[in-house]
């Protein structure tokens, strides 16, 4: 029987037919994340990475902060990037920032494999897949444990997509792969760190050196996902699931339309997102006076909970991961944008007394065992007059159960995109990407 590793790289190397449906989801996770990598270049994050691997600014992959670097520097300052503002898409199958990882990893590589738009669509869906299958043994459990899927499944999935795109067989994706388990790592307890946004740059940089590495021959045990002493046993958490090599090699639908990427609509960890979006919502059909609430009372996952950590933050890295700041934020000015978590806007905005209103308790690890589906987030909101406002929500605006129109779409990428001109020209290369004979249309971000 094959190994994991085996049954992934098979599938990577000749992957069923993609649909056209499955194709647009891709470009349109491409030009979100283009976006965000461009908005993250002047971060902090960014600018350390920078500094500190990009001042030879000199090389053959371009980096988001001037000049150009190594494949490996490339990737590491262009994930740092975008994933800086953690304004980048959620990907449940793998717990991971998956595009922020995948996106910047195959523009490293793009000019040294002279990629084609439609080549590099080919390369992130494979990507993808394989962060899916990846995240399929340990699921939940291993992101529960405090693990960060986006540097741990997205350094190993990604290094897939990389050798896809430098043409290599299956024989060469799976030493890829395998070199990728041994370069995972990265824990959530940096979360509201500028180290959070670095694991992206650190997985996409680890994909890339896997997969060169592996092009040069370089080779691990193909068992290392679920062997003795391997990614299974010492990640998996609590209660892992297990691979299944059979349903991998089988599996003949994409995951970008079973399940599906979310986008973010706000611009910080996706833990507060569904208690956001239920307060706008409630908020389109009552009025709510913030001034006159007792107290904000969210009940979220487990994860969710140990995600944010922030009652009280002090900068604008951990009012990201600010369930009472962000949820603030909301109450007072029904929406949330980039600015506002920026450090001065923070220093301010953090002495609302509001913050001091909300509080927030979670799921018992029973309760969400026994669980067939997501468990929604539930708030209660109590007004000084005695009465209340109950709102739950399962899912958050942007994936498949509540996708972004057209105009969120262009809107947030144009946002994104301040001070390029023509923004409009690039976002419709990048959803004519397939078309494109090279990606050298977006030079002008780099």
């Amino acid at each position: 029987m094959s190994t994991v590793i085996e049954a992934i790289a098979a599938w990577c190397a000749a992957p069923p037919a993609i649909s056209d449906n499955a194709r647009r989801l891709a470009r349109e996770a491409i030009a979100d994340t283009i976006a965000c990598l461009y908005a993250g270049r002047s971060d902090a994050s960014t600018l350390a990475v920078a500094g500190a691997f990009g001042w030879q600014l000199a090389g053959e992959a371009p980096l988001v902060t001037g000049g150009r670097q190594s494949p490996s520097v490339s990737a590491l300052v262009n994930g740092t990037a975008a994933h800086a503002l953690d304004y980048d898409d959620n990907f449940r199958p793998g717990m991971s920032h998956a595009s922020a990882v995948i996106v910047p990893a195959l523009l490293a590589v793009a000019e040294r494999s002279g990629a084609s738009g439609r080549a590099f669509v080919d390369a992130y869906l494979v990507a993808l897949q394989a962060q899916a299958f990846v995240g399929s043994g340990v699921a939940g459990s291993h992101y529960t444990a405090g693990w960060h899927g986006t540097s741990t499944v997205g350094s190993i999935g990604t290094a897939a997509g990389v050798a896809k795109l430098l043409g290599m067989d299956a024989d060469g994706i799976a030493r890829a792969l395998s070199l990728g388990a041994s370069m995972a790592s990265g824990t959530k307890g940096q979360f509201g760190t500028p180290a959070k946004p670095f694991h992206a740059g650190m997985a996409a940089r680890n994909a890339v050196e896997a997969a060169l590495l592996a092009a040069e021959g370089l080779r691990g045990r193909l068992d290392i996902l679920e062997g003795a002493q391997g990614f299974l046993e010492m990640f998996g958490g609590a209660r892992p699931k297990g691979y299944d090599v059979a349903g991998i090699a089988g599996d003949r639908e994409h995951v970008i339309e079973t399940d599906g990427l979310m986008p973010k609509l706000h611009p910080c960890c996706g833990s507060t997102h569904l208690i956001i979006d239920a307060v706008l919502e409630l908020m389109r059909d009552v009025p709510v006076d913030p001034d006159a609430i007792v107290s904000a009372e969210c009940h979220v996952g487990i994860a969710n909970f140990r995600n944010l950590a922030y009652p009280e933050p002090r900068d604008e890295m951990e009012a990201r991961f600010s369930m009472q700041y962000c949820l603030a934020l909301a109450l007072r000015k029904k929406q949330l944008s980039l600015s506002d978590f920026t450090l001065p806007t923070v220093e301010i905005l953090a002495r609302d007394p509001l913050l001091r209103k909300i509080s927030m308790t979670h799921y018992s690890a029973a309760e969400e065992e026994r669980a067939t589906s997501y468990l929604p987030h539930r708030l209660r909101i109590t007004l000084e007059d005695g009465k209340t406002h109950e709102v739950e929500r399962a899912f958050a605006r942007g994936g498949r159960a509540d996708p972004f129109s057209d105009d969120d779409r262009r809107m947030k990428f144009v946002d994104c995109l301040e001070g390029i001109e023509s923004p409009m020209s690039i976002y419709a290369a990048i959803t004519a990407l397939d078309e494109q004979p090279d990606l050298d249309f977006l030079s002008v971000l780099f």
